[in-house]
């Protein structure tokens, strides 16, 4: 294998988002909903709705349709971080504790073998908007982000103000943020609130920094935007926040503290301590909280407001559907789904269901005409990447437990680990633009590039290079613990039209260009049969290693349309 050629080819793509088939046609046609799909559409949904198809995943959409596997989805039951961690804990030896690692395993392990493969997604979407890492104080916690991350899937198919809710009293968010153990404003000496969940509650988590149109375009004023809340909203706002701590059976001082310790305290919600909950009266974005109203009854008043808050609607659907689909969703398509999330058809408001196919089943995700555009299509983040390998071509983990750790590494790895962001906002901003750049020069935002550069992309495609051929985990006996399985396409490697047709309907959905197809075609069939059968049997290999590495590393697949 050559990975420089690839290099290069990528590289280009950083100069060119729209890539070298900007101006073909694919060769795929617009179909109904609801039955009888051409494969490479549902690959293309699957790569939207999921972590990639495994073998057998195209056909079965494509007999279901769209709307029966979205339902079948919604009733799929789900799948539990929290109960892996358990299983690891109990055959941990005594003083052994749970690691960070033990959180990127679950993931994996879910990502590649999930049967609820749209709430997984989801969940991988929700965490990257309801920002917590374990780069911090939370490595203390992989017990409790295990049980965030299913949080997040239990209330990624339920109600926004929900979800809103369980995210603003899990224990995991109160350390990230700094409001588990807040205390109430003491003049006396001095103190006020914590102020920090305050604020990223509403720029992150609700309606963001400015006034939006119900399309998510900025409200401007005079041609500039308008602030959504100032200062004085943080301060009212923040009182919300005080006296909440550790769940338990008390509401003692020292539970409140951290001293008298549940054993289930990290999974459970916190609970609000009325000592040290702020009574005073609490002003925020037009409301006023009377002075003498309790924890909850203010909690629950504060999310209320930011829920029905005009912004939360477009704010938040945008930034899904930016994860999912598109980075740069038309107006109409932000307005549509924000709609939708404003009344579901049954008067119902943050409807995650409603929301859900709304976005997936658009016109502007489904049309197939979009992938012509240069401004349609997201770059898919290396953790998608690598779950679409596993999915596609992984055997089952040789250990069960997806022994996958840290992948943060530029120079040799995927400049990603999943729960592992460096901050509060995410591995790479919604807005994002990449600086001198014809994506800047159109002015369009490309969000994960804020994590692709040169060195990054020289680290995926020699990390790709070894995985395709070896797979990937810790290896025990020279065997990586998730090995590759090509045993169907090593029965087309003596093809080599068969061959990348296959890999292609996996991985692009069919949607590689001409010359990007041609090109790659050349390369697989420069690999020559031999007579011998052990030589013929390493070149079949490397024919089928080099076209799964080298439609990875094609900006057809790179930016998924």
């Amino acid at each position: 294998m050559k990975p420089i050629c690839c290099l290069i080819s990528t590289l280009l793509y950083l100069v060119n988002p729209a890539g070298a088939n900007a101006n073909e046609t694919p060769s795929l046609t617009t179909s109904p909903l609801v039955v009888a799909l051409p494969q490479p559409e549902a690959a293309r949904f699957l790569a939207q709705a999921t972590f990639g198809p495994k073998p057998g995943d195209i056909e079965k959409l494509a007999q279901q349709g769209f709307i029966s596997w979205l339902n079948n989805q919604f009733t799929a039951p789900p799948t539990s971080h929290k109960a892996y961690l358990d299983q690891i804990i109990s055959g941990l030896p005594p003083g052994s504790k749970a690691l960070p690692t033990h959180v990127y395993q679950s993931f994996w392990r879910q990502a590649a073998t999930g049967n609820d493969q749209l709430r997984q997604r989801l969940v991988f979407a929700l965490s990257e908007l309801f920002v917590i890492s374990v780069d911090g104080s939370l490595s203390n916690y992989p017990r409790g982000v295990a049980g965030y991350l299913d949080v997040l899937g239990q209330h990624a198919f339920g109600n926004f103000r929900q979800l809103l809710e369980a995210v603003s009293t899990s224990p995991m968010m109160g350390i990230y943020l700094s409001h588990l153990k807040n205390r109430k404003e003491d003049p006396q000496r001095g103190r006020v609130p914590d102020e920090n969940y305050a604020r990223e509650v509403m720029q992150l988590f609700s309606i963001g920094l400015y006034q939006l149109n119900p399309d998510g375009t900025p409200r401007l004023v005079n041609g500039k935007p308008v602030e959504t809340y100032g200062n004085d909203d943080v301060t009212g706002l923040a009182k919300v926040f005080t006296g909440w701590s550790w769940g338990g059976p008390d509401l003692s001082d020292a539970r409140f503290n951290g001293s008298v310790k549940d054993p289930n305290r990290d999974v459970i919600p916190m609970q609000n301590y009325p000592k040290f909950h702020s009574t005073s009266e609490k002003r925020f974005l037009g409301v006023i909280i009377p002075a003498g109203t309790n924890g909850p009854d203010s909690l629950r008043m504060a999310l209320d407001r930011l829920f029905n808050h005009p912004n939360t609607g477009p704010f938040i659907t945008r930034q899904l559907i930016q994860r999912l689909v598109t980075s740069n969703p038309s107006p109409a398509y932000v307005q549509r789904v924000a709609n939708v999330f404003a009344n579901n058809g049954q008067g119902i408001r943050g409807d995650m269901k409603a929301i859900i196919r709304a976005i997936l089943l658009d016109n502007e995700a489904r049309n197939l005409n979009q992938l012509n555009s240069p401004a349609f299509g997201k770059l898919r983040e290396p953790v998608v990447r690598l779950a679409n390998w596993m999915r596609a071509f992984g055997k089952p983990s040789n250990s069960g437990n997806y022994l996958v750790g840290n992948t943060d590494s530029t120079t040799t790895s995927l400049a990603q680990t999943p729960m592992r962001s460096p901050s509060v906002f995410n591995f790479f901003r919604p807005g994002y633009v990449p600086p001198g750049t014809a994506i800047a020069d159109r002015g369009l935002v490309a969000p994960e590039f804020q994590i692709t550069h040169e060195t990054s992309v020289a680290g995926y495609l020699n990390f790709m290079q070894n995985v395709v051929a070896k797979g990937v985990g810790t290896t025990a006996n020279n065997v990586r613990d998730i090995p590759p399985d090509y045993a169907a396409e090593l029965a087309l490697a003596d093809n080599p039209d068969a061959l990348l047709a296959r890999v292609e309907l996996l991985l692009a959905y069919g949607g590689l260009s001409s010359g990007n197809r041609q090109t790659i075609r050349n390369a697989v069939a420069s690999i020559t049969i031999p007579a011998d059968p052990v030589k013929a049997a390493t070149a079949r290999r490397n024919r089928v290693q080099l076209a799964v590495y080298l439609v990875m590393a094609s900006s057809d697949y790179l930016v998924q349309r």
